[in-house]
């Protein structure tokens, strides 16, 4: 049996179905999602959504979805499934489902009467084409096969409705058609590697709905157009193979394109192998570009979420050219703005003041794990650049005061990873000298001055070291408090005394300003109110404004996303502090742990994490369906964990 797999019990019941959720990205921007049952649940679904760049900077869904009809002695069986107005689900094709898995690629078996037919679904890499093979595994009498395509040629971020200006010309083309919406549009290539027939039979189908956008208080309908449909014979034990891409392609390729693509897949056999999976389609290569998408489906390529992710999905898998092919687009990047240059590459928010620092310690981790002689020679001079920039006071984002630390202003802008805003401010306003911003800049100074002293820079080297002792003695005494525990922020000489999880960093990281017994101390008040099976909550229950749960409109979601909620990512600190304070004595307890993610291989979206947790029970999965810096986070303690047990 394969690890993700369902039975027909389950994929005919929509209420257990529905909720499930699959996704493919081409490692190029592109992307097919849906949920398991082939009925699109949000408006960022299709199984063709790609990015327009000639347009805008956002993915356009194209193709919605692709409806399937099984005809035999002129009786026609629709396998289609879309959600209508009064919660009316038409045609139901989901009732002649067998079983799905996706262990290599989505894979749906249907049985009518009879008909036993298998859809294997296959995003091909670095092309904006999905590929849609079906196979005849029985069947008793003449079968033919019906495909009626649902377009909507809209960006993710709106809706497509009747209208009287979408275009209903097409041109055909060897064994398909062509066509396109609207102007700007690119055209919309649909083929079969077999001779069919392509009926035009133009239609809007009105009121497709869509209950997550719904549930998320946002519009939730729209009409999609269908031109037609293609109907061809297929006999049992025979292979047709639908595509839909940019460009037209020679369908005699078809098979062998899919059978290279299924053999090319990370089997999903286990927790490890779907987390593998899941980090190679944050991957995206575009235009000479090398960026980490943020989560899908909405995110775009984020400093911070790109360097914190980054190790994770890259150094621990052993893919040591992947992660420089990254980094040399980053630097680029970080280049750009330290020399106040317009961003030469699409990626975003490199002006927070931590991102730099996040930076450093990721390429830290390249050292750690390739090592220190090729770290210098690689990114030897990008750390030193990084270094005097902040030394130097040119950052505009972050000063270093007298006393060593790092002071941020953060009232009327966000510049932690705790961004959610309302009318334009910081809902949580970190300002002042912040915990975790600290942490990072003791550990950057007490790594460059560690890697100066090896290759024999000892001038630069106790330069660093003197600054690190400077910061480490003010550290303790900003944030330290008698209560056990550390300030989040302290701004004016007022602390803010919530008991929120960036602490952590100041135990996890190579570096830490704390002693032992303190580093403790704040492991144990982390386990006893942020800990959760899903990560660590955003904030406490016992401090003020804890509101755990992600539902509602907008407004009520930003202020619940970091008053409470769990984020897998931080617990991925934490139980490497874990780690690094009680070493092989916590590793029962890590592996407890671990069983909280495995869990959700078989939920929300399939065989990844999604972007944050309810922080009460039952702990329900929300936001972005796949979220970059949790799957690196969990990736990063499941390659420690191999480590410990290999010792």
């Amino acid at each position: 049996m394969s690890y993700l797999q369902f039975d027909k019990t389950l994929m005919t019941n929509l209420q257990e179905s529905l909720p499930k959720e699959i996704l493919r990205s081409n490692r190029s921007g592109a992307y097919s999602c849906s949920t398991i049952v082939d009925c699109n649940t949000r408006k960022y679904h299709g199984l063709l959504v790609v990015p327009i760049p000639d347009m805008d900077d956002e993915n356009h869904v194209l193709l919605s979805s692709l409806d399937e009809t099984v005809i035999q002695h002129g009786a026609e069986f629709n396998l289609g499934l879309h959600k209508y107005q009064g919660d009316n689900f038409s045609p139901r094709g989901h009732k002649y489902i067998r079983e799905f898995n996706c262990q290599q690629v989505p894979t749906t078996i249907y049985r009518v009467g009879g008909v036993l037919l298998k859809k294997e679904k296959v995003f091909q890499h670095y092309e904006n084409r999905i590929l849609v093979r079906y196979t005849l595994l029985d069947a008793h009498s003449a079968t033919k096969l019906r495909l009626r395509p649902f377009l909507a040629f809209r960006s993710v971020r709106e809706y497509t409705h009747e209208n009287q200006y979408a275009s209903r010309e097409y041109t055909e083309i060897n064994h398909g058609i062509k066509t396109t919406m609207y102007p700007g549009y690119p055209e919309l290539y649909m083929q079969l590697d077999k001779k069919n027939e392509f009926v035009f039979c133009p239609d809007w189908y009105r009121g497709v709905e869509y209950p997550k956008e719904q549930e998320r208080g946002y519009s939730f309908n729209e009409d999609l157009y269908v031109p037609g449909y293609f109907e061809c014979d297929i006999k049992k034990g025979e292979s047709v193979t639908f595509s839909a891409g940019l460009s037209e392609i020679k369908v005699s390729q078809l098979r062998n394109i899919v059978d290279f693509e299924v053999k090319s897949r990370t089997p999903r056999d286990n927790f490890y192998h779907c987390m593998v999976n899941s980090a190679h389609q944050f991957y995206n290569h575009r235009d000479g570009e090398n960026c980490i998408l943020a989560g899908y489906p909405w995110f775009k390529c984020r400093a911070r979420d790109m360097f914190i992710s980054l190790p994770g999905l890259t150094l621990v898998n052993d893919e040591i050219e992947k992660f420089e092919l990254f980094m040399e687009t980053a630097r680029k990047g970080i280049e750009d703005f330290i020399h106040n240059r317009p961003l030469s590459v699409r990626i975003y928010e490199m002006e927070h003041p931590d991102v730099l620092l996040w930076a450093v310690w990721c390429i830290q981790q390249y050292a750690n794990i390739v090592s220190e002689v090729k770290c210098m020679e690689k990114y030897g001079d990008l750390l030193r650049a990084i270094m005097d920039f902040m030394l130097e006071g040119k950052h505009p984002g972050m000063e270093i005061r007298e006393n060593g630390l790092v002071w941020v202003e953060g009232k009327e802008t966000p510049v932690t990873w705790m961004n959610s805003t309302s009318n334009g401010k910081p809902i949580v306003p970190r300002s002042g000298y912040v915990v975790e911003i600290n942490a990072l800049w003791y550990n950057a100074l007490k790594y460059c001055a560690q890697m100066c002293t090896a290759m024999n820079n000892n001038e630069r080297g106790q330069m660093y070291e003197e600054r690190a002792q400077i910061a480490k003695e003010s550290f303790v005494k900003v944030f330290w408090n008698e209560y056990g525990y550390l300030m989040d922020y302290v701004d004016d000489g007022q602390p803010d005394w919530s008991v929120r999880p960036n602490m952590i960093f100041a135990v996890a990281l190579d570096f830490s300003p704390l002693e032992k017994k303190q580093q403790k101390a704040i492991l144990d008040i982390c386990t006893k109110e942020l800990l959760t099976p899903k990560g660590l909550r955003s904030l406490s229950p016992k401090s003020s404004g804890y509101n755990p749960m992600y539902v509602g409109p907008q407004i009520q979601r930003d202020y619940a996303y970091h008053q409470g909620t769990a984020w897998p990512w931080l617990a991925g600190f934490y139980m490497e502090a874990c780690l690094k304070v009680y070493k092989y004595s916590r590793l029962s307890f890590i592996e407890r742990q671990l069983v909280g993610y495995e869990e959700e291989m078989f939920y929300h979206c399939l065989g990844t994490l999604p972007e944050l947790f309810d922080g009460n029970p039952p702990f329900h999965g929300r936001g972005a369906i796949s979220f970059a810096m949790n799957v690196g986070g969990i990736l990063r303690v499941l390659k420690l964990m191999e480590k410990y047990n290999l010792e």
